[in-house]
C-alpha cells in the first residue's frame, strides 16, 4: 500500500507540453523557426533536466523571440551580446543548462565578436545560429551570410562582401562541439540538438531556416526534398563519405584537397573517407565545411566533437584553489588590499 500510495504521488513526467508557454507564438506563417521551436519543445523531456534548471538567452532578431515561447527561464538580451551575458550565468551557476539562441545577422555581423570568444574559451553552452541568409526582422536586408551577388534592399546592386560560414567561423574559433541541420528535416534537428544538450564544453549549431517572406528558397537548389539525396552529404561518425540516392557518389582525400568521385567498384569504395567527429585537429572538419553546391555536396551532421576542459570548470578549480590557500576572505579584505590611499579632511593624502 505504501508503494501504491508513493506512486500516487510522484510527480508526472514531463511532456512536451510542459515546455510551452502561454505566450502567443507570432512567427510570419510558414517560417521555419516554428519547427525548430516544435523540436526544441519535443525534446527537452528527454533531456531530463527540470525546467527551473533551464535558461534561455537571445539577442536581436526573429530567432530572438524563442525564450518567450519556452516554459524555462529566459532572458531577451540586447543584439549580438547573448553569448556574453550567457557566459556571465554559466560562470555563476554552473549547475544550470544555459542555450543561446541568435541568428545570421544577430550572431556574426554585431555579435561575431562575443560569439568567436564564448567558443573559443569552450563554455559550456549551446548555441544554436538559425541562419536564413537574410535580415528578416528588419525586412530583408543582405545579412553576414548572404550570397555574393544577393540583392537586397541594402544592397540593390547585388552584395559586394565575401559571406561567412557559420560552420567555418565555429571551427576556426575551436569549438569543441559543431554541427549543421535543417529546419525542414525534424527527425535530424532534433538529434542533433540532443547531441548538442549533452556535450559538455561549447556546442555549436547553425540550423539552416528558411524565410518564406524575404529569402524564400534559400536552400533549396541542395535542400529541397527532390534534390538533396544528391547535393547534400550526412556526416555520420564511423561510416563512409558517400551520398546520392543511390549511394553511388562519395568523398576521396585527394591530398590537400578533398575530391568527388563516382562510386562504382570495391576499390572505389577503399578509398572513401572514413568521417572521424573526433579528431582534435579541426583540419578536416573545416575542409568538409567549406564545401558548397554545385561543385560539392553541401555537409550536414556533426563535424567535430572533442572533450577539452571547460572554462567555467577551470574558473571554479581557481577559485577553489585560492580559497584553501587564503582563505575564504570578505569583500572588506578585497577593497583594501593592495595599494591604496585616504584623502584626508584637508584634501592631503596618507596612503596604505
Amino acid at each position: 500500500m505504501a508503494d501504491l500510495n508513493q506512486a500516487l504521488q510522484a510527480p508526472p513526467e514531463p511532456t512536451k507540453k510542459d515546455f510551452m508557454s502561454d505566450q502567443e507564438v507570432r512567427w510570419c506563417p510558414g517560417c521555419g523557426d516554428y519547427s525548430i521551436l516544435a523540436q526544441m519543445q519535443k525534446i527537452m523531456p528527454e533531456l531530463g533536466i527540470p525546467r527551473e534548471k533551464i535558461v534561455f538567452f537571445s539577442g536581436i532578431g526573429c530567432s530572438s523571440r524563442f525564450p518567450y515561447y519556452m516554459n524555462t527561464y529566459g532572458f531577451h538580451t540586447i543584439h549580438g551580446r547573448a553569448p556574453a551575458v550567457a557566459t556571465g550565468l554559466r560562470c555563476a551557476r554552473p549547475d544550470l543548462s544555459v542555450w543561446v539562441v541568435t541568428g545570421d545577422g544577430d550572431g556574426l555581423s554585431i555579435g561575431g565578436n562575443h560569439l568567436m570568444h564564448a567558443l573559443r574559451r569552450n563554455m559550456d553552452i549551446t548555441i544554436l545560429l538559425f541562419n536564413n541568409r537574410i535580415y528578416g526582422l528588419t525586412k530583408g536586408q543582405a545579412s553576414p551570410t548572404s550570397e555574393l551577388g544577393k540583392i537586397t534592399k541594402s544592397s540593390p546592386y547585388g552584395t559586394i562582401e565575401h559571406p561567412i560560414d557559420p560552420v567555418s567561423f565555429a571551427l576556426s574559433s575551436e569549438a569543441t562541439f559543431v554541427a549543421r541541420t535543417l529546419a525542414n528535416e525534424p527527425k535530424h534537428l532534433a538529434e542533433i540538438l540532443k547531441r548538442a544538450a549533452a556535450h559538455r564544453g561549447s556546442s555549436f549549431v547553425e540550423i539552416l531556416q528558411n524565410c518564406n517572406i524575404f529569402n524564400d528558397g534559400a536552400f533549396v537548389h541542395f535542400a529541397g526534398k527532390d534534390v538533396r539525396a544528391d547535393r547534400m552529404l550526412y556526416l555520420e561518425h564511423g561510416k563512409p563519405m558517400v551520398f546520392g540516392a543511390n549511394n553511388d557518389k562519395g568523398l576521396t582525400l585527394d591530398c590537400p584537397t578533398l575530391k568527388k568521385i563516382e562510386v562504382k567498384t570495391n576499390a572505389d569504395r577503399e578509398r572513401l573517407l572514413v568521417h572521424d567527429e573526433t579528431l582534435d585537429d579541426p583540419g578536416l572538419a573545416y575542409s568538409l565545411s567549406r564545401l558548397t553546391y554545385p561543385d560539392y555536396p553541401v555537409s550536414v551532421g556533426v563535424f567535430r566533437y572533442v572533450i577539452k576542459p571547460t572554462y567555467s570548470g577551470m574558473l571554479s578549480e581557481q577559485i577553489n584553489d585560492a580559497i584553501a590557500r587564503k582563505g575564504r576572505g570578505t569583500l572588506h579584505d578585497l577593497l583594501n588590499s593592495g595599494k591604496h590611499w585616504t584623502i584626508k579632511a584637508d584634501g592631503s593624502q596618507a596612503r596604505g
